[in-house]
């Protein structure tokens, strides 16, 4: 089957995670991905664990699908190489700290003059523009602007990370349709532009129910644990042998809950919890009838009670346990190709399933330089010429 970026190309000077996030998953689709890596060191993620045969497993994780070659841009002959290979691509990104592609001369408006159809996406902590703009910005800054930090964790405890790096994952998922976005219209017009992707903006679009608390009833939300902010009951509760997640979440699911889960049937017209309202304003109480039922079975007979009736519920994995569940194994989300130095590696799947065009892993992350040769002969440099460059360090 063929896929469905397969006539772009992508030159994509990122590191880390956000924008090699973005990157990868334009390569799971087809795009031509050409990682430029900074000399002599090369991505910084590449110095994270855990490693197998000194390749990181971190840097692997974010960088399938893509050829890789170490660059000197500082040098004006890298920057000529780096200025060749953007001539004939159709997105450049890049994550430096706003003003650096300026001093580098590789900013928006020197490229497009090279290239007019360059779709040029630049990820940063807070964006292009504002009182921030020019500070650094990781993962951690960005959940705890945006307010993330503030609501996660349990109810009363100090603020919480979230578990993944989801400000870095949001901006990199934002890269990825504004590209698209961005590419249909270079289809239609011939035209590129300018996407400015902040990890702020990112992670704080995405709060959209507390949002709408804060807008409409002047809520201000805090740390719930588990519990949902405006459905109830739908959160976690221990049982005898571990714990449970229940998603009561309208009015028919609570009453099967109530009558063919817990063979509580009274719940429902007590007046504490007649309505959702009145759930979510008698949580804590709601909380304690609901624990003090399942704390009496184990996981697994609530599991199945909950299945007959018909209430969405789910065990509260640990993170080895969902790498091997039977539906994420099924859905081919755990996978396994080769690496050159590695062997044998597993990683995530893909998540998109598309009946077409559907994504596929085609090369393994890069080894650092991999392919800086084969590059640099489809742009028609001779092996003298680059053999002179890695003599004079340029690659």
């Amino acid at each position: 089957m063929q896929q469905a970026l397969r006539n772009m190309k992508v030159v994509d000077l990122s590191q880390v995670l956000a924008g090699p996030y973005c990157t990868m998953v334009l390569g799971d689709l087809g795009a031509d991905v050409i990682k430029v890596e900074k000399y002599p060191d090369g991505d910084d993620s590449r110095t994270m664990g855990p490693y197998v045969d000194q390749e990181s497993y971190s840097f692997m994780m974010a960088n399938r699908n893509k050829r890789g070659i170490r660059l000197n841009i500082k040098e004006e002959a890298g920057k000529a190489i780096l200025l060749d290979l953007v001539k004939t691509a159709d997105v450049f990104i890049e994550n430096f700290r706003p003003g650096t592609v300026k001093k580098l001369g590789i900013d928006y408006d020197t490229l497009r003059e090279i290239n007019p159809g360059l779709i040029y996406c630049s990820i940063s902590g807070y964006g292009q523009t504002g009182p921030y703009s020019h500070k650094g910005g990781y993962d951690i800054m960005a959940q705890g602007l945006s307010g993330l930090m503030s609501m996660t964790g349990e109810k009363g405890g100090r603020p919480v990370k979230n578990g993944i790096a989801i400000h870095d994952i949001a901006a990199g998922v934002t890269a990825v349709y504004s590209i698209m976005a961005a590419y249909i219209h270079k289809m239609q017009t011939g035209e590129g532009q300018y996407i400015d992707i902040s990890l702020v903006d990112s992670g704080l679009a995405w709060t959209v129910w507390e949002s709408a608390a804060y807008f409409g009833a002047g809520e201000v939300s805090t740390a719930n644990g588990s519990a949902h902010r405006v459905t109830a009951p739908y959160q976690g509760f221990a049982t005898r042998n571990g714990h449970i997640l229940v998603g009561a979440g309208n009015q028919k699911l609570w009453e099967a809950f109530c009558r063919d889960v817990l063979e509580r049937e009274e719940l429902i017209a007590d007046p504490r919890f007649v309505t959702n309202t009145d759930r979510i304003n008698h949580l804590a109480e709601l909380e304690a009838v609901i624990q003090e039922v399942l704390v009496q079975q184990d996981t697994d007979y609530w599991l199945a009670r909950l299945d007959a009736a018909g209430v969405p519920s789910s065990p509260i994995n640990r993170y080895d346990e969902a790498l091997h569940d039977p539906q994420i194994r099924s859905r081919e989300m755990v996978v396994e190709y080769e690496h050159p130095l590695a062997g044998k590696v597993r990683s995530l799947g893909i998540p998109a399933k598309l009946s077409r065009t559907p994504g596929q892993i085609n090369r393994p992350a890069p080894l650092l330089g991999q392919h800086t040769e084969e590059v640099l002969k489809e742009l028609a440099y001779t092996d003298e010429q680059i053999q002179k460059l890695a003599e004079n360090k340029i690659i």
